[in-house]
C-alpha cells in the first residue's frame, strides 16, 4: 500500500464556504489584517487556551519573532533537539544566536535528562520541539528553566490540536511558535504561522513589530517588518479550526492501527511510546526498524 504525501485535493474537495468567505474579503477590500485575522487569532488562542495570539505568514517566521521579542542576540546560546526540521535552527541563526544541540529520548523528543549538562552562562532560551506531533515534558523543561533562570519558548509548530494533561503544547513557554502548513495538523492553502502567549508587553510589541512597528495608517513606533498572516489565509484557518478535532480523531485512530499492527514485528520495528494523557497529532508516524527499506518494500 503507498501511503500519500498528502491528502490535501481530498481536504479542499469542497470549498463552497471558504470561497463564500472569500466573496465577503474579496466585496470589503478588507485585505491587510483586518476583521478575518482578527477572528482567526481570537478563536485560536480560545482553542489553545492562552490569552494573546499572533498570526503570522508562515511558521518559520512565528519562531524568529519568538527570540525577536525576547531580545535574543548575537552571543547568545539556545538549546534545542538535534532532531527538528531546518527551521527550528534556522531561526536561532537567523537573530545571530547560537543552536546548542540536545540529543534526543526513545520518543524522538528533546532528552530532559542532557539539558542541564548543556547549559552555560550564555544559554538564554531551551526551546523544545513537539517533534511530529508528540511533546516532551514540558512540565520537567519549565523546571530546568526556572532553577536556572533562563527562558522557554515552544516550537509548537507542528502539535495544533494535541494535549499534555488536557493543557495545549504552544502554552507552557512565555511565547510560542505554530506552523499552518499544508502539512501540518491545521493547515492553509499555503503558508500561515501563529504565535501564542500570556505576556501582554510580548504581545503587544510583537502586534507592532509584525506590521512594520506601525501604531495607526500614518505613524511608526518601531522599526519593524511586515510578517503579516493574509486574511484569505485566515479565513481557510477558520474553517479548519471547527474541523479540527474530527480530523485529529481519524489521525489517531490510524496511528493506533497501525501500532498494533506493527507490535507483530517487534523484533525488528520498534513503536515509540504513547504517553497516558498526551494526545499527539500524529503530523507525522514514526518508528525504528532493523531494515527500513525492505519493510516499505513489503
Amino acid at each position: 500500500m503507498i501511503v500519500k504525501y498528502n491528502y490535501l485535493p481530498q481536504e479542499f474537495k469542497n470549498t463552497k464556504k471558504i470561497f463564500s468567505d472569500w466573496k465577503k474579503l474579496i466585496k470589503s477590500s478588507d485585505f491587510t489584517l483586518g476583521f478575518y485575522v482578527k477572528k482567526f487569532e481570537q478563536e485560536f488562542a480560545k482553542f489553545i487556551n492562552v490569552k494573546y495570539c499572533i498570526s503570522t505568514n508562515n511558521g518559520t517566521d512565528a519562531l524568529i519573532l519568538c527570540l525577536r521579542s525576547l531580545g535574543i542576540k548575537n552571543g547568545d546560546e539556545v538549546i534545542t533537539p538535534c532532531n527538528s526540521f531546518y527551521a527550528t535552527a534556522g531561526a536561532i541563526v537567523a537573530v545571530g544566536a547560537k543552536p546548542v544541540f540536545c540529543d534526543v529520548d526513545d520518543r524522538y523528543q528533546i532528552d530532559i535528562k542532557k539539558i542541564q549538562e548543556l547549559i552555560s552562562k550564555k544559554t538564554k532560551v531551551i526551546l523544545p520541539v513537539h517533534w511530529a506531533g508528540a511533546s516532551p515534558d514540558m512540565k520537567e523543561i519549565i523546571k530546568i528553566a526556572k532553577k536556572n533562570k533562563i527562558i522557554v519558548i515552544e516550537d509548537a509548530c507542528m502539535a495544533i490540536g494535541a494535549r499534555i494533561d488536557g493543557k495545549s503544547p504552544g502554552s507552557f513557554g512565555i511565547v510560542n511558535a505554530f506552523s499552518m502548513h499544508p502539512l501540518k495538523s491545521l493547515n492553509v492553502m499555503g503558508d500561515a504561522g501563529v504565535l501564542a502567549t500570556n505576556n501582554k508587553k510580548i504581545y503587544n510589541w510583537l502586534k507592532k513589530y509584525r506590521n512594520h512597528g506601525m501604531i495607526n495608517r500614518d505613524n511608526i513606533d518601531i522599526w519593524g517588518v511586515n510578517n503579516r498572516m493574509q486574511p484569505l489565509q485566515a479565513i481557510v484557518a477558520i474553517h479548519g479550526l471547527k474541523k479540527l478535532n474530527n480530523v485529529l480523531k481519524k489521525r489517531r485512530k490510524n496511528a493506533y492501527y497501525l501500532d498494533e499492527k506493527l507490535k507483530k514485528l517487534n523484533k525488528f520495528v520498534s513503536i515509540p511510546k504513547r504517553l497516558k494523557n498526551y494526545k499527539e497529532t500524529h503530523a507525522l508516524y514514526m518508528i525504528l526498524c532493523q531494515n527500513r527499506d525492505k519493510l516499505k518494500k513489503n
